[in-house]
């Protein structure tokens, strides 16, 4: 998806075009009252002349935020006053390696419920809060699902974050699917810890000390979700459509599944072909209201991990044909090692990555990944459980590869392009800074599952094709047709990003395009008159395609996840608006 998020810096997180998560309001550890430099020992009778203002109010921003005194004091000295992020990332680091290991998630995220299921009983049964008969009273009944919502509560997560993990990640996803979902919302509600305000009243993260408030919260949880299951149904604006598991839409080249009969709406039958993109998780109603709009067109959701070594799970809408499909050749690696080789050298046996995560417009930080070698480098051959476990976690977050002994690093921009399917140094050069590189790219298609898609149009446009790229960000609609073998005839790209203006205009000139491209900075530039002058010199679009930004959808936005309501993604009813335009002046000259 081509949207235009802001990342300024490395160290300003961007989280717009992050489509894994959901979680929303993750509570956060207990505390108690920190100890300030210069205050008043308890007990001690000494008293403090002065205390600096910002000081103890930086102090109880993060105690508010459920870190222990003594590791607020310890991260403030160590990075100073005025470095939040470092404190707030020294905060995050020092949490994670001092849980023990029973109250880690495991290692192996391929364990299914079932091995949970027979150890979070036992857990539950400390003699400080149930009995093993009033345990057996109270989850004897429980169904599957609840079993598994109470088992991951027990192991630290919240039950109405865990609710939402398996609602996302559907009935069938594993405790270790869970986890990884959840685990990746609770970086995401970190990083925005910091950039805004928090409740003044904040719950306490539940540890294996509070068990009988496990029990209760999961009680109280299932009470509301009872009363509120009429008004659920009842919601017009609840999602209908789901997200389908395996996420292969209508076939995919490994697992050559195909729907048969696919019968497009009459409203749907081009002039012009046209093929929209976004992400697939977003908020409840947003892909029917996108289907309503689009000619009732069912979605294709596909997760580009079937194409790549990396998943990126969108959906598409199009009216194109959906038999004779081809992949590009040759074939991308599939799997970290094949796309990165020298990394397996130093990748070690515990981390049982097979693909990254999708790839987002920000990367790790140097001193995130020089805290996980300093942590493996202070454990034995084999790290403990709990530091493997905080590595992995990281390690998925950022997409973290191994480059050394007991070294991770992020990716570069280089391998990000493989990855994506662009061309080498298709992001690289011209002024453009490594940061607007990661920013581009992370907003982009994966050029080979898109290709799949478009194949089709081949054989129905031998000679050359016109295309209206709208949102084209770094070109990935323009790469895939060129790789695909079809001759861009006529591309009039309307990208508002003058970085990415510049990075299509420099790959049409370095692979010899013969056709014409036309750029323009805004959708909203393009009004009726200035569409039929545009259709009038060229003779109509074959393919209107493009994906419009997903900034006010993706489940990591906290401050504007408001739809298709949203300032940026709102530009999605413009796609439709100019779509609409030139499918009839299109129709009124046959």
């Amino acid at each position: 998806m081509d949207g235009n998020a802001s990342c300024e810096e490395s160290g300003n997180i961007d989280w717009d075009t992050e489509d894994e998560l959901e979680i929303q309001d993750i509570p956060v550890s207990s505390c108690s009252r920190v100890m300030i430099p210069g205050e008043p020992v308890p007990g001690t009778g000494e008293a403090s002349s002065s205390k600096d203002p910002s000081l103890a109010k930086l102090v109880h921003h993060f105690v508010g935020m459920g870190f222990s005194e003594e590791l607020v004091a310890k991260a403030i000295e160590e990075n100073g006053e005025g470095n939040t992020e470092s404190i707030l990332e020294t905060l995050l680091t020092y949490s994670a390696l001092a849980e023990p290991p029973q109250q880690q998630q495991c290692v192996n995220s391929d364990k299914s419920s079932s091995e949970y299921d027979e150890n979070f009983l036992d857990d539950l049964s400390d003699t400080d809060s149930w009995n093993e008969s009033k345990l057996a009273e109270n989850t004897s009944s429980l169904s599957d699902m609840d079993k598994i919502l109470l088992s991951l509560a027990n192991m630290g997560y919240t039950v109405e974050e865990a609710s939402i993990a398996m609602d996302r990640c559907g009935p069938e996803a594993t405790i270790g699917e869970l986890t990884d979902f959840i685990c990746a919302a609770q970086m995401a509600k970190a990083a925005d810890a910091y950039l805004q305000e928090l409740p003044t009243e904040i719950k306490p993260k539940l540890n294996g000390k509070h068990k009988k408030r496990k029990y209760y919260e999961y009680e109280l949880w299932k009470g509301k979700r009872q009363k509120g299951y009429q008004k659920k149904i009842l919601d017009e604006d609840s999602e209908t459509i789901r997200l389908p598991k395996p996420m292969i839409g209508f076939g995919v080249p490994s697992e050559a599944f195909m729907v048969p009969n696919r019968t497009l709406p009459e409203a749907a039958i081009g002039p012009p072909y046209f093929y929209y993109e976004n992400v697939a998780l977003t908020p409840k109603g947003v892909w029917d209201t996108i289907k309503r709009f689009l000619y009732d067109v069912e979605p294709e959701f596909v997760d580009s991990k079937y194409f790549c070594a990396a998943a990126r799970k969108r959906g598409y809408i199009h009216n194109l044909p959906i038999e004779n499909r081809f992949p590009l050749l040759p074939l991308p690696p599939h799997t970290i090692h094949e796309a990165l080789p020298l990394t397996r050298r130093w990748w070690p046996s515990w981390d049982e990555r097979t693909k990254l995560n999708c790839l987002q417009t920000c990367i790790g930080s140097a001193k995130l990944t020089e805290r996980i070698r300093k942590s493996l480098e202070d454990s034995d051959d084999v790290p403990s459980l709990h530091v493997q476990n905080y590595v992995l976690n990281e390690c998925r977050k950022w997409n973290l590869v191994w480059v050394g002994r007991n070294k991770v690093a992020p990716l570069e921009p280089d391998e990000v392009e493989m990855l994506l399917g662009f061309p080498k140094n298709h992001t690289r050069g011209g002024g453009i800074s490594r940061t607007d590189r990661y920013k581009s790219l992370g907003n982009s298609f994966q050029v080979d599952t898109v290709a799949y898609h478009l194949s089709v149009l081949k054989d129905i446009f031998p000679g050359g094709i016109n295309v209206l790229s709208l949102f084209s960000g770094i070109g990935g609609a323009e790469v895939a047709l060129h790789r695909i073998g079809i001759p861009l005839k006529t591309v009039v790209s309307v990208e508002i990003s003058e970085v990415n203006r510049n990075i299509v205009r420099c790959w049409w000139e370095q692979t010899n395009q013969k056709g014409t491209l036309i750029d323009i900075a805004d959708v909203q530039e393009l009004e009726p008159d200035r569409l039929e002058q545009l259709m009038c010199t060229f003779g109509g679009f074959d393919l209107v395609i493009g994906g419009s930004p997903c900034n006010n959808l993706a489940g990591s936005n906290r401050h504007s996840r408001d739809g298709l309501e949203g300032k940026e993604s709102s530009l999605f009813y413009d796609y439709f608006r100019i779509l609409d335009l030139v499918k009839g002046m299109m129709g009124s000259k046959q």
